[in-house]
């Protein structure tokens, strides 16, 4: 195993995951709550939605998921591939080819 294998296994103690799953937690809410002023500024203040800043946002928010994803042992590609497959039965209009 590798020094970040070990690292890892020594974290995952009850007051390890307990401040690990605390602070990703965290910082998934900031990072929500970015992407949520920026939307706020676009539909309620009349400011340009920037691609490239709603994109990195949207970027550091699915980090953050994929994070609590990793440490709780789930499948976090998997997760979204069936999440956007629903996106897209339920929308099909948005996902036309």
């Amino acid at each position: 195993m590798e020094f970040n294998d070990y690292q890892k296994l020594a974290n995952r103690t009850l007051y390890g995951n307990e401040q690990v799953l605390t602070n990703l937690a965290l910082g998934l809410a900031s990072e929500s709550g970015e992407v949520v002023d920026i939307v706020k500024k676009y539909a309620f203040q009349g400011h340009e939605l920037d691609e490239k800043i709603m994109s990195k946002k949207i970027g550091d928010v699915l980090w953050y998921l994929s994070q609590i994803a990793e440490w709780n042992n789930l499948d976090f590609d998997k997760v979204a591939r069936e999440n956007i497959e629903q996106l897209k039965q339920r929308y099909p209009e948005r996902h036309a080819e």
